[in-house]
């Protein structure tokens, strides 16, 4: 695997990219070669969402979205918000926990099943990660899930509100991926006797993988397909080789863009190329034996929350291109992929001013972003100019 990697000296030199919604110029940091700006128009599809967290596009072309406080919303092509939906599990909304990612099942068409991960409260003020899965109901007003079933919960809870992941992602062979935060406590990334800092890989009904790398050794979770990650809010399968691909956050500096592989160790807190909150040194070095490097990774931290790749032909030249939302960067970064290499990067949307959530790719090739606020958005970007 081919790797990015620049020293803060080499950022300077490419310090200035446009902020292509009106074509301002910025001074974010870019580490690969800017490219030419994209002219974008910006549409309106829903807001009035409360934080939300995740968005999912629907077979009949309306979408679904989560909102941070617990609810799970219906939102009509023309923009419409559907009551919350009933059967929705309990949520911690506390600090960064609440209702997180929601997926269609592969056979949704079928079975009806999405699946939802949050923050779940287990008492005593402790809660931890978990997924479940239930059947959308969409036959009244308000929508509903029947069936629920936990069938995932990460262990072991926790009293803190920081760090839960969560992104779901389901693979070619039909195995879901879930990523998950270390809760804050960062040396555990590396213990794989608990879920914190890890990918997990599990069958749709919860089961464990007999081909999980870890299934049979003592003291490890069986879970567990990668380990060594901080908080990965960004997750998607690549649509050529089939691979997970993740983007976790980093703390001051050293977001990371990773190819989670079967066993692999990706070096949270050990290595790494940011810094802590206080300004002091974090990682023993950038490197180690043992450890993997990141594809790609940014210094300054741009705090990047959901993912996508472009796959249509609405925009010109972007086929094959990583979509990371960026929420301290207020930003939708257009990551240029040779192969499994960043040879280039667009900052869109920065005229905004907007903390981006998430992003998908719709079918007719426009792309979904949304806006994590008290008056969250729904967005559909499109070229200016047919």
């Amino acid at each position: 695997m081919a790797h990015n990697r620049r020293t803060l000296g080499d950022l300077a030199l490419s310090a200035v990219v446009l902020a292509t919604l009106g074509g301002a110029a910025s001074a974010q940091q870019t580490r690969a070669p800017a490219v030419a700006p994209t002219a974008v128009r910006v549409e309106t599809v829903a807001r009035g969402l409360e934080h939300p967290w995740a968005v999912q596009i629907l077979p009949d072309g309306r979408y679904l979205v989560t909102e941070r406080a617990g609810r799970l919303r219906l939102v009509a092509a023309d923009g419409r918000l559907s009551p919350p939906a009933e059967g929705v599990p309990a949520v911690a909304a506390t600090g960064q926990g609440g209702l997180l990612d929601v997926a269609l099942a592969p056979d949704f068409a079928q079975s009806g099943f999405i699946y939802l991960s949050y923050a779940e409260p287990r008492g005593s003020g402790r809660n931890g990660t978990s997924v479940a899965r239930g059947r959308l109901r969409l036959d009244q007003a308000t929508p509903r899930l029947d069936e629920v079933q936990v069938i995932f919960r990460q262990l072991p809870d926790h009293s803190g509100g920081l760090h839960f992941g969560s992104r779901l992602a389901f693979a070619g062979d039909g195995r879901l991926f879930v990523t998950l935060g270390e809760r804050f406590q960062m040396t555990f990334a590396q213990d794989l006797g608990r879920h914190w800092g890890k990918v997990v890989r599990l069958e749709p009904d919860g089961s464990v993988p007999a081909d999980n790398p870890f299934v049979g050794r003592p003291g490890a979770r069986p879970e567990i397909w990668s380990y060594g990650h901080r908080n990965p809010q960004s997750a998607a399968i690549h649509p050529v080789s089939g691979k997970l691909w993740i983007v976790e956050h980093g703390p001051r500096g050293g977001d990371e863009v990773n190819i989670p592989l079967k066993g692999l160790n990706y070096g949270w807190p050990v290595i790494g190329y940011g810094i802590d909150y206080s300004g002091a040194r974090l990682h023993e070095a950038t490197a180690k034996p043992g450890m993997e490097q990141p594809v790609y990774y940014w210094v300054p931290s741009i705090a990047p929350s959901g993912m996508a790749f472009y796959t249509g032909e609405l925009f010109r030249g972007w086929n094959g291109s990583l979509l990371v939302g960026a929420l301290a960067g207020q930003a939708l970064h257009r990551l240029v992929l040779d192969g499994e290499r960043v040879v280039g990067e667009e900052v869109l949307l920065a005229d905004l001013r907007e903390r981006i959530r998430d992003v998908r790719m719709a079918p007719d090739g426009m792309v979904l972003v949304l806006t994590d606020s008290s008056d969250g958005k729904l967005l559909r970007l499109r070229p200016a100019s047919p």
